[in-house]
């Protein structure tokens, strides 16, 4: 199950790593369009918005599974791997599952309403798509659940003394 829930993270961190490429490609496109050609769409504009957002919110998932997000790291360097297999235990179960959970939670009703009416953009020309990328609010802390478990059931192995992570 660790494993499966790992490759999820895996791998969709991956490919979402090359909407970062194409971000840097539309926003190059966009720059190059508005100031040697003095033209543009708004469409493309905000399809840097959808980029960034599906890069930082399905990435996240990824950055937790490499360990990659900001900690205060004074005191659980120093710890044993048991010690840290503790704090994200404890850490998981007191801070990631109910943040996450509150997420969701505070979210739902927004994004609904946003499916119930197939919510497009406000300006003329712009992405009809709104209401997917508002599905990320969603999405996010599902797929940070996923990870926190597999790093719940890692740091149980690792503290039963199961498994060296």
């Amino acid at each position: 199950l660790i494993r499966i829930l790992e490759s999820l993270a895996e791998v969709t961190g991956r490919v979402i790593a090359w909407g970062t490429l194409l971000m840097v490609l539309v926003t190059f496109a966009v720059v190059v369009l508005r100031y040697a050609l003095d033209t543009g769409w708004i469409a493309m504009q905000e399809s840097i918005t959808y980029l960034h957002s599906l890069v930082f919110m399905l990435g996240a998932a990824y950055t937790l599974r490499h360990q990659g997000h900001v900690r205060v790291d004074i005191f659980y360097q120093k710890f044993s791997e048991r010690g840290r297999a503790w704090v994200n235990l404890l850490g998981t179960l007191l801070l990631l599952f109910p943040m996450m959970s509150f997420i969701v939670w505070i979210s739902w009703e927004y994004v609904t309403e946003s499916w119930k009416v197939m919510e497009g953009s406000r300006e003329a020309g712009g992405l009809p798509g709104v209401f997917l990328l508002k599905t990320l609010l969603l999405l996010m802390p599902v797929a940070m659940m996923l990870q926190g478990l597999a790093l719940l059931l890692r740091s149980l192995q690792i503290i039963r003394g199961d498994e060296h992570g």
